[in-house]
C-alpha cells in the first residue's frame, strides 16, 4: 500500500487515481443556479400566464406564451450577466443557450403541467387566489425538480457551469 508523508509546505497530495470534485458541484451552487433559472423563467411564466388570463387566451396559447417569455427572459438574464463580464454578444448568446436550455425545459414542462394540472387554475381570473396560489405552486415545484438536474448538469461541467467559466 502507498502512504506518503505531507510535504514540508503544508499541502496534500492528491491521488490522480481518484477523480478531481469539480469546484462549486455543490447542492449550494446547484441551488443559485436554479433559482438564477426561475428568475428569468418565473419572469416569463407570469407575465405569459398574465397575457394569457388577461385575454382570455386558450389554455394552449397561454401556455405557449407563458414558455416562449420564459426561454426569453432566462436567456436575457443569463446574457446580461455575459455581457457585463465583457464576453461578445455572439459568444453570449451561444453560452445562454448551452447553460440555460435544458433547466429551463425541465422548469417550463414540470411548472407548466402542475399550472394545467390544479383544476380550475388557468380559468381563474387574475384576481383568484387560486390562479395566484397556484402559479406559486407550480414554480415551486419546477424549483424542487430542476434543483438536482442542475447539480448532475454543473457537476460535469454542463448547463450553468458553462456561463460561470465567463464570470471569473
Amino acid at each position: 500500500m502507498h502512504q506518503s508523508t505531507p510535504p514540508a509546505d503544508g499541502s496534500h497530495d492528491h491521488d490522480d487515481r481518484l477523480p478531481a470534485r469539480r469546484e462549486g458541484t455543490g447542492w449550494r451552487t446547484a441551488a443559485q443556479a436554479t433559482a438564477h433559472c426561475l428568475t428569468g423563467c418565473a419572469i416569463g411564466e407570469v407575465l405569459g400566464m398574465v397575457i394569457g388570463t388577461a385575454f382570455a387566451l386558450h389554455t394552449g396559447a397561454t401556455v405557449a406564451l407563458a414558455v416562449v417569455l420564459a426561454f426569453f427572459f432566462g436567456y436575457l438574464l443569463t446574457m446580461r450577466g455575459l455581457l457585463r463580464a465583457g464576453v461578445a454578444f455572439r459568444q453570449a448568446v451561444r453560452v445562454a443557450l448551452a447553460a440555460d436550455t435544458v433547466s429551463i425545459a425541465v422548469m417550463e414542462v414540470i411548472d407548466n403541467v402542475v399550472m394545467v394540472g390544479v383544476p380550475g387554475a388557468m380559468d381563474a381570473g387574475l384576481s383568484s387566489a387560486l390562479f395566484w396560489g397556484a402559479l406559486a405552486f407550480s414554480l415551486a415545484v419546477a424549483f424542487v425538480v430542476t434543483l438536482p438536474v442542475n447539480r448532475w448538469m454543473i457537476a460535469r461541467g454542463k448547463g450553468h457551469a458553462v456561463a460561470h467559466r465567463h464570470h471569473r
